[in-house]
């Protein structure tokens, strides 16, 4: 499907915070990423628009929010490298296969390019395939499978 004109893709404001924060609880949920439900929450929104609100940048059809893209940087001392990192990217359901996470992607790695950051990060699961196609399709190289454990401390609670 082509892209729609009518959606806008731009920085996101602190009114945007509470829908940015229901839409990544509808799409990242344990039956679709069973590892990044877990640690997605409202401080995880707050925190980074509070740290960095200008690596937040959200796609909006009709006053809307269907979509967005949140990172941060990371600058080490011992090299003259910054990294960028892109954490979430997260699009409605009712809005995939419209082009926007390939324009969510390109504003954010403007604003990345913009602040002096020369490699740009991503993770996501090793059996993410569209993830990874889609990652894979912007340049990305190089995927590496991580394991990801959990131990349950509290055995009696589900």
């Amino acid at each position: 499907m082509a892209p729609d004109s009518d959606i806008g893709i731009r920085a996101a404001t602190i009114d945007d915070l509470a829908a940015i924060f229901h839409l990544g609880e509808k799409v990242f949920t344990s039956q679709e990423v069973s590892n990044l439900y877990r640690t997605w929450d409202e401080y995880e929104v707050t925190a980074l628009f509070n740290s960095e609100p200008e690596h937040l940048v959200v796609a909006e059809a009709k006053g809307r929010v269907v979509g967005f893209a949140m990172g941060t940087t990371i600058e080490k001392a011992r090299s003259a490298w910054n990294y960028g990192h892109l954490l979430w990217l997260g699009i409605d359901p009712d809005f995939a296969r419209q082009g926007i996470g390939g324009r969510l992607f390109e504003r954010f790695r403007e604003v990345m390019e913009s602040g002096g950051v020369r490699m740009l990060l991503v993770d996501t699961q090793a059996d993410n395939h569209a993830a990874i196609d889609f990652f894979r399709r912007r340049g990305f190289e190089n995927p590496t499978d991580h394991v990801y454990m959990t131990l349950n401390l509290r055995k009696d609670e589900a």
